[in-house]
């Protein structure tokens, strides 16, 4: 099965999240949208 090229970007995303950082700086830091970080999130 292929393997997510966004893998590790996605637990490095979510765990800066927990910790606290607020979705739109990390949107801006991780270059992507923030309807793909609660894509994410949800999965």
């Amino acid at each position: 099965m292929k393997r997510s090229r966004f893998s590790e970007a996605l637990n490095g995303v979510l765990k800066e999240r927990q910790a606290g950082l607020p979705t739109g700086e990390l949107c801006l830091k991780h270059g992507i949208s923030g309807a793909t970080f609660y894509k994410w999130r949800r999965k």
